[in-house]
């Protein structure tokens, strides 16, 4: 006899899949069959979600592990947005170098890069990327030493991470800043990496949202806490890593500011709070009466994690059927456009947005719509010249008023 719910048909146990979804649930994917799912119900709170074709569980580590136990598998079957959501470790492949000694003996600059990184105060993100690179770098010139290579043999290196590895130009420039950060801080060898031409990045636009696109991701949330923290990111223009650390207290009613610490670079700046986030918050506050962070994540103590907060969004964006390609950052990206095509000095817009040039801020001209709106193409003389016409005399006349 046939289950009456089904979930999607796959063709093998192995396919199964756990991952986050809104309302704080987490969201299961197995092959259709019905012993599976009968151990499946055996969960506490599992339910069929039948918009997102899914089986959908409590978001904790015991339904985590109810779920492994089930499925008689373990923690390195997750992918890694929940092992790392619920702290499980996720192992990761390293190449080790060719004498195969551990880092700690094969690489002993690496530590003390990592302790100048630290004393310089260089955020955990910075000091991984840096020692990520250094140790790719170490690791290709084996046996000889990091002091010991010329300026030449780094030129080789850079072109190899071009040609042969087809690394993106970002990706270079970061690698080409650790080593000068190395050769110039810590080897004391000034600029030795100063006639090494950096890669052009390519000059990608920023996708921008409408306003009613902005409206639907927001109306497609039903989860009070995923709804303010989303229209919390845009109506201030904060990047995902500041909205999730907040503290009740950056709020400041008052006011009418948010106040953001440590953003990128570890600069603090101040935000606008809007009337309409502010009433949300206020509605937010009386049902989770958040205590250490604005938004709390699953473990006590602990913010909403960075993975979520886009997982959120995702889903929002789907379900708003939004065909564009964007990602929670993108809301910082429609916040600063939306304000230039209302009038907004441009110098405002980047305090508000925490630039330190008004040169990064200049971006969202070359989206902005409210000038480009403005012109007519001129296929609209050839094709409808009298239309063109009387739109250019009320536009003369008007102005002559």
């Amino acid at each position: 006899m046939a289950s009456q719910s089904k979930g999607p048909t796959h063709s093998s146990l192995s396919q199964k899949q756990i991952f986050l979804i809104p309302q704080d649930r987490l969201g299961v994917v197995i092959p259709f069959n019905e012993s599976s799912i009968r151990r499946l119900k055996t969960i506490p709170g599992c339910r069929w979600e039948s918009d997102m074709q899914c089986w959908s569980l409590p978001r904790s580590r015991e339904a985590i592990e109810r779920v492994l136990a089930v499925f008689r598998t373990d923690w390195r079957s997750l992918n890694h947005d929940v092992a790392e959501a619920f702290g499980f470790t996720k192992p990761t492949e390293v190449k080790r170098p060719q004498d195969s000694r551990p880092p700690s003996q094969a690489s002993p600059t690496l530590r003390v890069l990592e302790q100048e990184l630290r004393i310089r105060n260089y955020s955990p993100k910075t000091i991984r990327s840096y020692t990520s690179c250094v140790r790719s770098c170490e690791a290709f010139f084996i046996p000889r030493q990091l002091r010991d290579l010329s300026n030449e043999d780094i030129r080789r290196y850079i072109l190899h991470q071009i040609e042969k590895e087809n690394l993106s130009a970002g990706t270079i420039n970061q690698s080409i800043n650790a080593l000068r950060f190395l050769y110039v801080e810590i080897v004391k060898r000034p600029m030795v990496l100063g006639d090494i031409h950096r890669p052009q990045k390519g000059k990608r636009l920023p996708v921008v949202l409408s306003l009613d696109e902005v409206k639907n991701i927001f109306d497609s949330l039903g989860n009070i806490k995923h709804r303010v923290m989303l229209m919390l990111t845009y109506s201030a223009g904060l990047r995902v890593s500041e909205v999730v650390h907040l503290r009740p207290e950056d709020i400041d009613s008052k006011r009418k500011l948010i106040h953001v610490h440590e953003g990128k670079g570890k600069k603090d700046r101040y935000t606008i709070l809007s009337d309409s986030v502010l009433e949300g918050l206020r509605v937010y506050w009386k049902v989770h009466k958040p205590k250490k962070w604005l938004f709390e994540g699953q473990t006590e103590g602990e913010p909403y994690s960075i993975r979520s907060a886009q997982r959120v969004f995702e889903c929002a964006a789907e379900k708003a059927g939004i065909g564009k390609d964007v990602s929670i950052h993108s809301l910082r990206h429609s916040f600063a456009t939306h304000l230039l095509e209302q009038g907004t000095d441009i110098r405002f817009i980047q305090e508000l947005l925490g630039h330190s040039s008004v040169k990064t801020t200049e971006i969202y001209t070359h989206v902005s719509r409210r000038h480009i709106a403005s012109i007519r193409s001129p296929i609209d003389q050839i094709i409808h010249p009298r239309r063109t016409n009387t739109q250019d005399n009320g536009a003369h006349n008007t102005d002559e008023e």
